[in-house]
This record gives structure tokens, sequence and C-alpha cells, in this order.
């Protein structure tokens, strides 16, 4: 499929594609997978429960790229004619956060898959704002299928 310029999902579009809902949706945009590489982004709104002074927090930001997962995970289900699953994070490590973004941001995020086992999935992310690196970190989500978590 690729990734494209521009997003192949997009606003509330994306709702059919992860488990969660208003007001804790962290992604409006999906541009596709290219193997394992996958992007996704967001508009940072001044409604943002996570936005405070006018800048995303911390847990935004952690939020962000753990729906960045789920987006994927969900889309990748949903083209294969499966349930979208539900998620959770197992762990997040190598965090770095260079700094907040600012209200009306538009972050892209890049997700490689490192591993994928088991119904657990291993990434690496990073997120920019225009061309500027402003997170990184690998993310463990578990998967719950019907009605066990796996991991």
């Amino acid at each position: 499929m690729g990734i494209s310029k521009e997003a192949i999902v997009s606003g509330v579009m994306v709702l059919d594609y992860i488990p969660q809902r208003h007001p804790i949706v962290m992604v409006d945009a999906f541009y596709g997978i290219d193997n394992a590489l996958s992007e996704s982004g967001l508009t940072v709104s001044p409604d943002n429960i996570f936005v405070e002074n006018g800048l995303l927090t911390e847990g935004g930001l952690i939020e962000h790229v753990a729906q960045s997962g789920a987006l994927r995970i969900g889309y990748e289900h949903i083209t294969r004619g499966e349930a979208v699953p539900l998620g959770f994070i197992g762990s997040v490590s190598d965090l770095v956060i260079n700094r907040l973004p600012m209200v009306s941001s538009v972050l892209r995020t890049k997700l490689m898959v490192e591993n994928d086992v088991f119904g657990i999935t291993l990434f690496y992310a990073e997120v920019k704002d225009e061309d500027d690196l402003i997170m990184s970190c690998r993310m463990k989500v578990a998967l719950e299928k019907k009605g066990v978590l796996h991991g």
C-alpha cells in the first residue's frame, strides 16, 4: 500500500479503526503502511484534554503514540475483515521528549514495528512537528483477543 503525503483516513473516520472515543482521541490522520513502517498524525487543538498552558503534555504525547499504534493495528485488522482489538500499553522505554508541541501544531508520527509475536507488538516511534523531532520512544502493546489478554 505505501505511505501517502495526504491522509488516507482522517477526521471522524479514524474512529472506525481505534477503540478510543472522545475526549480521549489522540489521532486524526492515517497516512498508510509500508511493511513495518506506518505513519499517523494529530493536529493539537486547544480543547484537547492533554493541553495545558497552550502545550500538549508529556502524557498526551505518549497517548498519541499509543493511539498511533492502535490506528495501525486497527487498520490492519479491518483490511483483513477482522474486528478492531483492544490494546494495552505494556511498557514505554527509551523515552526522549525534546520539547512539547504547541496548540495548532500538526504532528506526524512514524512507527516502525520491531517485533510482533503472540499478540504483543513492540515498535519504535518518532513524533515530528514539521521537520523537528520532538519525541521518540519504544512502546510495547498487548492485544486483547476474545476476552483474553495476550502477553
